[in-house]
């Protein structure tokens, strides 16, 4: 499987809350991101993996 093959099991989302506000996010599949619209941060997803480090996060209003 190539890195583009690789989805985001989107049932983990249950399991997973923002690390900043601990409150839902939203899969932006298009991005490969979980989004914290109350935070303003996007969390990248690499390899199916989400890396929910506020360090690795970008901003929104980037």
């Amino acid at each position: 499987m190539t890195p583009d093959e690789i989805h985001f099991d989107r049932r983990m989302l249950e399991a997973l809350v923002c690390p900043h506000t601990r409150g839902i996010l939203i899969y932006d599949a298009e991005a490969q991101e979980l989004v914290s619209k109350t935070a303003g941060l996007a969390y990248p997803i690499r390899n199916g993996i989400p890396i929910m480090l506020m360090d690795e996060a970008r901003r929104l209003d980037d």
